[in-house]
């Protein structure tokens, strides 16, 4: 994904130009557009639309900074967002499988048994698909770390389950995505309050995610995220490895 700073940067050279030149045919000052071309100041809606058509740039310099600027309020981005440029997600899941992981046929058994999905079964589908392609597929992709509580993976029809299980090895043999199971002997714990994810991002920045039956919320605030952060690290310490857990679902397929 590029970053404004540095296309800024290749905008201005490609046109021949120094900052304190550019500054000038834009109207501002030569330390500002040094703020923008640092990442220290991302440029009003009225400048950076100067600046595109400065450089012949369309609108390029206006949507990346649309992105800055979400990107330090990120309670103005969906959760679908955060998880599609995080570099590392982390997410919990004490009852299914996550949505990330899910074959068709199983998320097919989950938004069915849903009544608010009742005559939008197929658009529901369609919409995960979408979501685990834009984090599965991309290029590069991000490293993914994955809890699920044992009897998630016991959960669902005979065939359903098989077919998921199959799924889950096979994901797990990427180097960038990791799967271990909860044991059900690892009793009650912190992570059965309800799932959660985290993501965080390329300037380390993390936000939180929690589901539930209507909408989930986005979590941003340091406080919140490092609870949820707390929950994370005391559910990572009961999980399996991922060669644990690997065994453990290829014993559940046999």
């Amino acid at each position: 994904m590029t970053e404004l700073p540095a296309e800024l940067r290749r905008l201005r050279l490609s046109q021949r130009m120094n900052q304190t030149q550019l500054a000038k045919a834009v109207g501002v000052s030569k330390s500002l557009i040094a703020s923008f071309e640092t990442g220290r100041l991302v440029p009003k809606e009225d400048t950076a639309k100067d600046l595109d058509k400065l450089l012949n740039s369309g609108d390029q310099l206006q949507q990346l900074s649309r992105e800055g600027r979400e990107d330090r309020q990120p309670w103005l981005r969906s959760w679908v967002d955060h998880e599609r440029r995080a570099v590392l997600l982390r997410a919990w899941e004490p009852t299914l499988v996550p949505g990330l992981l899910q074959t068709e046929a199983y998320m097919r058994q989950v938004f069915a048994a849903v009544p608010s999905n009742r005559g939008r079964l197929e658009e529901v589908i369609a919409t995960r698909q979408t979501r685990q392609r834009a984090v599965l597929d991309r290029d590069p992709p991000a490293d993914l770390v994955v809890l699920v509580e044992e009897t998630a993976l016991r959960r669902g029809p005979r065939e359903v389950m098989k077919d998921q299980l199959a799924h889950l090895v096979d994901l797990g043999h990427r180097p960038n995505i990791r799967i271990r199971a909860v044991p059900e002997s690892a009793g009650l714990h912190a992570g059965l309050g309800g799932p959660l994810a985290l993501a965080t991002m390329s300037d380390g920045r993390r936000v939180g995610y929690l589901d539930d039956l209507l909408r989930g919320r986005v979590a941003t605030t340091a406080g919140d995220v490092l609870e949820l952060e707390l929950v994370w690290e005391a559910v990572n310490e009961l999980a399996l490895s991922a060669d644990q857990t690997r065994d453990l679902m290829l014993r559940m397929i046999q």
